[in-house]
């Protein structure tokens, strides 16, 4: 019997202080759906944490951003990660972004010798996001 194939898949956890409202913020933005709802401890350090699984298609396929909230531990304070989004229309991204209580920080910016314009952005709670339109489509 054939080993089955490795298909890599990706996930990021996202550490925030409310996992809903986080959840709440990155569906209505990026158009991400909820896939499930986890409760527990976590198996390292035994700390409690909720988190809410999101993907593109609303089915635990492919890749998955979570919101993931230690219930015992402050906010977190620093970055500890930048979020990459790609959208084929990043002045409605903004508007979703700034509607939904995001910020953009700086502005948006042409780079055509890398084929993109980019908008980074914070979350209401200040998780930087890199977020990318093609200017051109790779062949």
């Amino acid at each position: 019997m054939a080993d089955a194939p490795f298909i890599p898949s990706l996930f990021t956890k996202l550490i925030v202080a409310d996992e809903e409202k986080m959840s709440d913020y990155y569906c209505a933005v990026y158009g991400l759906k909820p896939v499930q709802r986890v409760a527990g401890a976590s198996a390292g350090e035994g700390e409690t944490f909720r988190e809410v699984i999101l993907s593109t298609t609303g089915e635990m396929t492919g890749q998955t951003l979570v919101m993931f909230n230690f219930t015992d531990r402050p906010k977190p304070r620093d970055q500890q990660v930048i979020l990459g989004f790609i959208s084929d229309d990043i002045e409605a991204l903004n508007a979703r972004i700034v509607a939904n209580g995001g910020k953009l920080v700086g502005p948006l910016t042409d780079q055509p010798d890398h084929g993109v314009r980019v908008q980074f952005s914070e979350d209401p709670e200040g998780a930087l996001a890199e977020n990318v339109q093609l200017l051109f489509a790779h062949g």
